[in-house]
């Protein structure tokens, strides 16, 4: 019944801890590639190997059904996996769909053109592959139009947040923030397009302002993996405990993912 949940390192956790309070009895199987990590400055074709071999891994531990809680790779190899990589009886997903449902206000199914939307300007943070990749700003062209969309790519954030240097990371937020206003004074939304942002969540709305709305991804990947659980109940594997697996050291994983979340984690060589 294991769900495979991935990243690059330790960002994954905070989907880890939303769809965990949201599925209390669902078993999950992390996985952090931390002796690669981050995957925003590598080139696409790296990004692709190293997330391809890390969803074999979780397939090993019973996990039909993987999450990419990384937004470099669902960004830079999600579509090329599910064009011609991954087996009938598997299922890998993104964590950029629930943030297009939300912002767009329609299902993913929905296949009617697109359309305006309420949001007209929308400031997108991210590591400089999801930058580079244009994957969200494409993905959200087929759904709705006069939508300006700018993005910043936040350069050495990911590394702060994975040390747990929260000093540096808030300084590295708020002058990225600085710059993305000098290129869009007055956005409506933000889109915090990493998985290690929603530690500094507060940070960036802070930066912000109170008159834009933060869309973080935790929650809404949750909610959507609830929903489709509930329409593919077989998807849910053959895996029936929790584990979490590192590429890394796991003592040190460990140690910074205690401090996360704030509870006792043991990882273990993947």
């Amino acid at each position: 019944m294991a769900v495979g949940i991935f990243d690059s390192g330790l960002g994954g956790l905070t989907v880890l801890d939303a769809v965990t309070r949201r599925l209390p009895d669902q078993p999950f199987v992390y996985f952090g590639d931390n002796a690669h990590a981050p995957y925003g400055v590598r080139d696409a074709d790296d990004v692709y190997n190293l997330t391809t071999k890390a969803v074999e891994r979780l397939w090993e531990a019973g996990c039909d059904l993987v999450i990419l809680a990384c937004n470099t790779a669902s960004a830079a190899a999600l579509r090329r996996m599910q064009e011609n990589w991954i087996p009938r009886d598997k299922r890998v997903l993104g964590v950029f769909v629930p943030l297009i449902e939300a912002l767009t206000e329609r299902q993913w199914g929905d296949n009617s053109p697109p359309r305006e939307v309420a949001v007209k300007h929308v400031a997108l943070f991210a590591t400089p592959a999801t930058v580079s990749s244009r994957a969200f700003q494409r993905e959200l062209a087929f759904r709705a139009i006069g939508v300006d969309v700018e993005a910043q790519s936040c350069g050495g954030l990911v590394d702060a947040i994975e040390e747990g240097d929260m000093i540096l990371a808030e300084a590295l937020v708020r002058s990225h923030v600085d710059a993305l206003k000098r290129k869009m004074p007055n956005p409506e939304a933000a889109i915090l397009g990493c998985t290690h942002y929603p530690l500094m969540e507060e940070i960036f709305q802070e930066a912000l302002g109170p008159e834009v709305t933060v869309y973080s991804q935790a929650n809404l990947v949750a909610d959507s993996l609830a929903d489709y659980l509930v329409r593919h109940p077989n998807m849910r594997g053959t895996g029936t405990e929790e584990m979490f697996l590192t590429t890394g050291d796991p003592s040190k994983v460990g140690r910074h993912a205690t401090r996360f979340l704030k509870r006792e984690i043991t990882f273990i060589k993947a």
